[in-house]
Formats: C-alpha cells, sequence, structure tokens
C-alpha cells in the first residue's frame, strides 16, 4: 500500500530573494515578511489563512514571527540541524497537515551575513565548549567548514581515486547553469583549470571548491493536496521525505568520512514516493562544497561508492546533460546565506512548474531536493512531483 504521506500534502507557493551583488539591503525581519507575503501572494493565500508558522532563526522564531504577522499558530516548529532544516520543516509540515494539526504552513529562512549580521548565519547557534569539536576538532586545526570537508575530500581521494579535476567539473557543470540565471552571484562560466588555480582554502578544496556567502532568503507555503487544487498555482505534491543523521557538528566523530546520511534518508524518501533514481528528471542538492555533492549523489544511488568522480566528469549534472542538477547553480554560484537548503526546494518547485525560464529542464515531473546540514551531520530528502500516480 501507499504510504499514507504520499501525495497527501503540497507545496503551493515559493519565494526568494537573491542579489547577483550578494547584498539584499534589509534587515532579516524585513525580508521575513517580504518572503512570507511573497509566497502566500504566488498561493493565492492571505495571512489569515496561515496557522502554522516554521523558522529556524532563533530560539523562539516560530513564536515570535507569528505574533509579528498577527497569527495564531495551531503548530509550530523550529527544528535546527543546519543546511537540512527546510527539508526537515517540509517533511514536518507534511505530517502535522495530514494530520489535521494545521492547514496552511508557511517555511521561511533569511539571512544576511554579507550585507548585515545574522547570528544564524553560519548555519547553526555556538557550540558548546564540552564538545567533541572543542576537545577533538579545534585545537587541531579542524572545525571550520572548510578545513572539516576537506578531511572528507581527502579521504574520498585516497579510497576511490576521486581526483581535483573531477571535484572541478563539479564547480563547472553548477556555474554553467548559474550563466542562465540572472539573480546568481557567479554568472560567468568557468573551466576545470579556472577552479584548479583558484586559491588552495583547505587542501584538496580550492576556493571556487567552495560555497558563497551571500544575503538571502525565501519561504514555501504548504498545505493538503486536496485544497491546493483550488489554488492559484500548480501543486508541486510531496511524494516522499526522510532524514538521517550519522554525528553532530564534529567531523572526528563521523563513522565513515566518505558516506553520508543520504544513503538512508534517499532510499526512504525514494520509497515512499515509489520512485527509483531512474525516475528523477532534475536534482537540488546541497553543494556545500563540491565534495559534497559528489558524496551526496553517490550516497543517494545515482552511482555506486567510489564512482561519482567519474560519474560527473562528462558534464552530466550541467545543461544538456543526462541528470540536471542544482538549476539554479547551487550554493557554488547562486547564493548562501549559511543554509542553502531553501534554496534547493525553492528552485525544485520552479522547475516542476515550469518556470525555470532559459535553465528550465524540459518536461520536469520529479525532482529530488536533499538537504545537508551541520558538518556533512544531518541530511533530509524530500520528492516532489506534479502527478500522484507517477
Amino acid at each position: 500500500m501507499p504510504h499514507p504521506l504520499r501525495a497527501a500534502t503540497a507545496i503551493v507557493g515559493a519565494a526568494d530573494a537573491v542579489s547577483p551583488t550578494g547584498t539584499l539591503g534589509r534587515s532579516v525581519e524585513d525580508l521575513e515578511v517580504e518572503m512570507i507575503r511573497d509566497a502566500l501572494g504566488d498561493a493565492g493565500l492571505g495571512i489569515a489563512d496561515v496557522d502554522s508558522v516554521i523558522s529556524t532563526n532563533g530560539m523562539m522564531a516560530s513564536l515570535d514571527l507569528a505574533e509579528r504577522l498577527g497569527i495564531a499558530g495551531r503548530f509550530t516548529d523550529t527544528t535546527m540541524t543546519g543546511g537540512s532544516s527546510f527539508e526537515v520543516h517540509v517533511e514536518h509540515a507534511a505530517m502535522a497537515i495530514a494530520n489535521g494539526l494545521c492547514d496552511v504552513a508557511v517555511i521561511v529562512y533569511a539571512a544576511t551575513p554579507r550585507g548585515g549580521k545574522n547570528p544564524f548565519a553560519s548555519g547553526g547557534p555556538p557550540v558548546a565548549k564540552d564538545s567533541p569539536m572543542f576537545q577533538w576538532d579545534l585545537p587541531y586545526g579542524f572545525g571550520l567548514p572548510a578545513a572539516s570537508y576537506s578531511l572528507a575530500a581527502s579521504r574520498h581521494m585516497h579510497q576511490y581515486g576521486t581526483t581535483s579535476e573531477q571535484l572541478a567539473q563539479i564547480a563547472v557543470s553548477f556555474r554553467e547553469w548559474a550563466s542562465k540565471n540572472p539573480n546568481a552571484y557567479h554568472q560567468v562560466p568557468i573551466t576545470i583549470d579556472d577552479v584548479l588555480d583558484s586559491p588552495m582554502v583547505a587542501e584538496p578544496l580550492h576556493k571556487l571548491d567552495c560555497c558563497l556567502v551571500t544575503d538571502g532568503a525565501g519561504a514555501l507555503v504548504m498545505t493538503s493536496a486536496e485544497r491546493a487544487r483550488d489554488l492559484a498555482r500548480p501543486p508541486v505534491l510531496v511524494l516522499g521525505a526522510g532524514t538521517a543523521h550519522t554525528h553532530g557538528m564534529s567531523i572526528s566523530q563521523m563513522g565513515d568520512l566518505t558516506t553520508t546520511a543520504a544513503a538512508i534518508s534517499g532510499p526512504n524518501a525514494m520509497a515512499m514516493a515509489g520512485i527509483g533514481t531512474a525516475d528523477v528528471d532534475v536534482v537540488e542538492l546541497y553543494d556545500s562544497f563540491t565534495i559534497t555533492a559528489l558524496m551526496t549523489l553517490e550516497d543517494l544511488g545515482f552511482c555506486a561508492k567510489g564512482e561519482g568522480g567519474a560519474f560527473v566528469a562528462d558534464g552530466r549534472l550541467g545543461p544538456g546533460g543526462a541528470l540536471p542538477t542544482n538549476t539554479n547553480g547551487g550554493g557554488l554560484a547562486y547564493t548562501h546565506p549559511g543554509m542553502y537548503g531553501m534554496f534547493i526546494l525553492v528552485e525544485a518547485v520552479r522547475q516542476l512548474r515550469g518556470e525555470g525560464g532559459d535553465r528550465q529542464v524540459e518536461g520536469a515531473e520529479i525532482a529530488l531536493a536533499n538537504g545537508c546540514g551541520g558538518v556533512i551531520s544531518c541530511t533530509s530528502t524530500i520528492v516532489l512531483g506534479t502527478d500522484a500516480t507517477a
């Protein structure tokens, strides 16, 4: 029997704010309200329809934001898993709506690390000083993102023969998509040599292997699949969801540096959706670093573990490739305000509604969105589709 959550809910509104300058010139608070207004307008709904606000921007974020908007909520969530928070929020909202705990949920994110100040821009609150990160990572030069991810890249190279050129191809492919996106921070195409010639940040990761630091904001609106049929935009159904985590914030506690929790969340989400990797038309995934994208593709099952380098080497992920991935340019070229997971979902919705413009994937009916949070710690996978019978 189909899973009871399969196609029970839908994303009916989506909006984001991103600038090619990297800055937005508004406060986090203003951006949150703007994004909620825009996403509700996209759905053809208003504030009076909302009975659930979901946000990560502070300990009481959803309550404070609902108060500012005049919303009396019936369901609230401030789950923080870093960059995968918004995929987790979609999963939680789907459960709440399907079980009658709320009718219309808005999920919102805003951060201004480039143009302002936001304590959560880096992907989470400060780490406790008695945590493994303080005891085992920071004293030896690890803990900051690039240094930690460099361990995963080095291990993958040692174990499977992955090369810097193969990682660079990921950046090249995502930049090809960004060149078709007028809101992307980086729109000029690059070559593998450009990546390899960029400064080394944390060996073997070069600057162009690393995500951006930009302002950004976005919001989603969710409701039941039944109600979605009568709203302004074509509904994007939540067909499957899965979340898994392997460790906390400390890379030293990761059991296998080459395997992310997407190896669990991905198959679970696809099983709920009743699909396999061959059914996916477009992939939107977290690319904090090129190695993150490569390992995620392996763990989701698009290729075998250790074969990611060869899998991406022919430009398979870029325009015209067999597996269109990060069609907005990703965190490497579009935007990365600290937690990129919101933009993964917004782009997936746009692709399934045929709103991609020059970067539209023709005939896209199923999208897989995968967030990755912490230090390769927690992944959440969402399968979205245009047809409940798919």
